[in-house]
């Protein structure tokens, strides 16, 4: 029995929980089949609590985008995936089909490669909430780099810090952005941040 479903009952809660707790591979092993694997996983619970150590669907792998974005293509495509509602609202709304999310994901993943990032590379994200926003943490998380996503509030010193600890070697950013009535000059608070830095790269 497949659990990739929406629970329309609470008997059908009770049920999927029981089968959680009783026979937790079967059930996650169950909601895995429902996604899309490049390589499908040896064991799906390998537990040892005197160590500790678990590991979830040992050997598996998976791109996280794949499964957000690619395998909706075919009977999604035309589909909205973002529904953007902008600051101003007199302005336009922006609908983001899953065929155009695809596209830009992927050109922002080239564009990061291209700028010498790799798997396992740390990229902090200061932008505003904006669709571009989900395309650069998305992604990074194509090409298997590590996002982390800076509150775009912060002060330069709250950033500088924040990219010590990450021991951030890239960032992505935009000129500015908008707070209610409030313009925020992000590139400019970023160009502060940077003074002294020793991480970044680009």
């Amino acid at each position: 029995m497949s659990y990739a479903f929406q629970i329309k009952s609470l008997e059908e809660y009770h049920s999927a929980y029981k089968k959680s707790v009783d026979d937790p591979e079967g059930f996650w092993g169950d909601v895995a089949e429902n996604f899309k694997w490049r390589k499908k996983w040896d064991k799906v619970l390998d537990w040892n609590f005197t160590e500790p150590k678990v590991e979830w669907f040992k050997n598996g792998k998976l791109n996280i985008t794949e499964n957000c974005i690619d395998r909706h293509l075919e009977k999604l495509g035309d589909k909205p995936a973002i529904i953007w509602e902008p600051n101003n609202p007199e302005e336009r709304v922006r609908v983001v089909t899953y065929n155009r999310l695809h596209k830009r994901v992927c050109q922002v993943a080239q564009m990061l490669k291209n700028n010498g990032v790799k798997k396992g590379d740390r990229v902090c994200i200061y932008m505003g909430m904006i669709p571009e926003l989900a395309y650069a943490v998305l992604g990074c998380a194509r090409i298997g780099a590590i996002h982390s996503v800076i509150f775009g509030g912060f002060s330069a010193q709250s950033i500088a810090d924040r990219l010590y600890d990450a021991n951030a070697e890239f960032i992505i950013t935009c000129d500015g952005a908008y707070r209610g009535n409030k313009d925020i000059p992000l590139k400019g608070v970023i160009d502060d941040a940077l003074i002294g830095n020793r991480t970044i790269k680009k």
